[in-house]
């Protein structure tokens, strides 16, 4: 039997830049027209909001939160070097990056021999010519499309990229695990979900437009189910356990966003939903996960959320809790971020 590492960790694009700019999506969601006038100062927010934001537009909040953020990062790639697998599969999501108007999978495994990709411009490292150029697994990840089509889960794979070299739920974990910089080896499969759904297309992956309302006619198909995301995650992890291959099983992304969350006005997540699944998953209630459904996924802005059920489908399978996690929520800087460690019995 193979050995499994469980984790789970945010790919928060922020991070990636300078704590000056770190609440920008806030500032932009301040510009929808018909945001309510009491909401348009911080005089009109909770609280708790208030005082994240401070007195110098969240600048001091946002060093805090990118040391939280960053602590989680190090732990948990002190767990990953420490498990040395043969590839990490990653499971995260596409935004209107490699797919687009012509293809629209529900998932797909990158069977791609090698991923080459950059930092963003004006990144915190102050990298302008940077390039990581990772292994793939192609032999792992056929054996897998193979073995989930065989078992019932009409899988899609690629050889190649279509529109975009890896997006960013999977560049930015890279980044993020390395973000000391002392270089990353591990061998990679990302394993894309169509977490945004009826707003892949119709948003192209990103926040919500002002300058005209959507129709149910403007918006795409749903994305899979959590019921059908956690069975695809708990079959993941059979089909693994029975390879010959050392795997870490990582989930990325962060869980509510505030510019998906319609009833926070698009300016904070929506914290207690975060909460509910975050408690359920920690005592191992991980029913609660599968029996979870996409309206309601949707109306608390978790899209993201569908890459975590596919790792708690994998926890389920393994019939593994976990052994640490973290919850960094906030007001102002647009998600809840989780972390989870879950290393073999």
């Amino acid at each position: 039997m193979a050995e499994i590492l469980a984790l789970g960790i945010s790919h928060y694009p922020p991070l990636a830049g300078t704590d000056e700019r770190m609440s920008w999506i806030l500032k932009r969601m301040l510009q929808n027209p018909k945001l309510p006038a009491t909401l348009r100062t911080p005089a009109g927010w909770p609280e708790p909001m208030r005082a994240e934001w401070g007195n110098d537009e969240g600048t001091s909040s946002a060093t805090r939160h990118r040391a939280d953020l960053v602590g989680w990062m190090d732990k948990t790639r002190a767990a990953l070097d420490a498990f040395a697998p043969d590839f990490i599969l990653m499971w995260g999501d596409d935004q209107y990056e490699n797919f687009r108007e012509d293809i629209i999978p529900p998932y797909c495994i990158n069977a791609y021999d090698r991923f080459t990709f950059s930092p963003p411009p004006g990144n915190v490292w102050g990298e302008t010519d940077r390039k990581f150029d990772l292994p793939g697994h192609p032999a792992a990840a056929k054996m897998l499309a193979s073995r989930l089509i065989e078992a019932g889960f009409d899988t899609a794979y690629s050889y190649k990229p279509l529109h975009h070299p890896l997006g960013h739920a999977f560049t930015n974990a890279i980044m993020y695990l390395d973000y000391g910089r002392k270089g990353f080896a591990h061998p990679i499969v990302p394993f894309a979900v169509n977490c945004y759904g009826r707003r892949v297309i119709s948003q192209r992956g990103g926040m919500p437009v002002f300058d005209r309302e959507l129709s149910d006619d403007d918006l795409d198909p749903p994305a899979p189910t959590p019921r059908r995301l956690f069975d695809l995650g708990a079959e993941t992890a059979r089909i693994l356990a029975e390879s010959p291959y050392r795997v870490a099983l990582l989930a990325s992304s962060g869980w509510s966003h505030a510019f998906l969350t319609a009833k926070n006005h698009f300016l904070y997540p929506d914290t207690p939903a975060d909460r509910r699944m975050y408690d359920a998953m920690c005592a191992g209630d991980y029913q609660t996960w599968r029996d979870y459904t996409g309206t309601e996924v949707e109306d608390s802005g978790q899209q993201e959320i569908l890459n975590w059920v596919c790792l708690v489908g994998a926890l389920s399978a393994l019939q593994r809790k976990p052994q640490q996690t973290g919850f960094v929520d906030t007001w102002i800087f647009n998600s809840s971020k989780a972390f989870l460690i879950a290393p073999p019995h």
